[in-house]
């Protein structure tokens, strides 16, 4: 079972582009649904004009990120507004990020030959087996050179043990931040600028068309597409990857 992470941005167009957001939010957690997936909503930003300036999103399913990683990109709306009474057609949109989740960290798995243990008399508080017996313990993860200091506990045993969960707890510290740096690269990678210019579809109300710009396709049935039907679209763009 795959874990995405998907990040929906209003982008340019002010109250439209957010109207447009909560739309593709909407139409995304409908397909999940349908789906069969997991879904979990992280964060939202909701605007007065109840349009979305910002959601994530985690979702868990089968082949949820094969399915969902060419929703990657910017996706650009024309439509008159509902905010719009001289009836012109406006143009907006809103970046969407899938990034793929790897799972939990928290049991950190811990290899013997990557570890040197190092003891010493605790000192300090304690009575006289703390001060005479060698309890204290000092613990260091060869591969990233993460040092740990433990001599609060009565017992070398006890102190180990809660070295070696302090240790974890610095290497699943270190691999979140890792992680976060290697999502937020590629999420600027997927969305660039969130400029019109940089669309890879285009939902064309007036025309009742929704276009892929990648491979060159459109479908004319957009309500029944936001509305989480986006089986033909997805099937259209992986059968065009996969005849290149």
């Amino acid at each position: 079972m795959e874990s995405i992470i998907l990040e929906i941005r209003a982008g340019a167009g002010g109250d439209e582009a957010a109207l447009f957001a909560q739309d593709l939010f909407s139409m995304y957690k409908k397909f999940a649904e349908k789906s069969g997936w997991q879904i979990k909503v992280l964060r939202q930003s909701l605007t007065g004009i109840q349009g979305l300036k910002e959601a994530v999103l985690e979702i868990k399913g089968e082949k949820v990120f094969s399915k969902l990683q060419q929703e990657s990109g910017i996706h650009r709306v024309q439509r008159v507004p509902k905010t719009e009474k001289i009836g012109r057609i406006h143009t907006s949109t809103a970046s969407v990020a899938v990034l793929p989740k790897t799972e939990s960290t928290a049991e950190v798995e811990l290899n013997s030959w990557d570890l040197q243990w190092q003891t010493s008399r605790g000192g300090g508080p304690g009575g006289q087996n703390v001060n005479k017996v060698e309890t204290a313990v000092i613990l260091t993860h060869k591969p990233t050179g993460i040092v740990v200091h433990c001599r609060e506990e009565r017992s070398q045993l006890a102190n180990k043990e809660k070295a070696l969960k302090a240790l974890r707890e610095k290497l699943f510290d270190a691999a979140s931040k890792s992680q976060k740096d290697e999502m937020d690269q590629e999420r600027r990678e997927q969305v660039g600028n969130a400029e019109r210019s940089e669309k890879i579809r285009t939902y064309n109300f007036p025309q009742n068309r929704i276009t892929d710009h990648r491979i060159g396709k459109s479908w004319h049935d957009l309500e029944r597409i936001l509305d989480g039907d986006l089986k033909p679209v997805i099937k259209a763009f992986e059968k065009a990857k996969n005849a290149k």
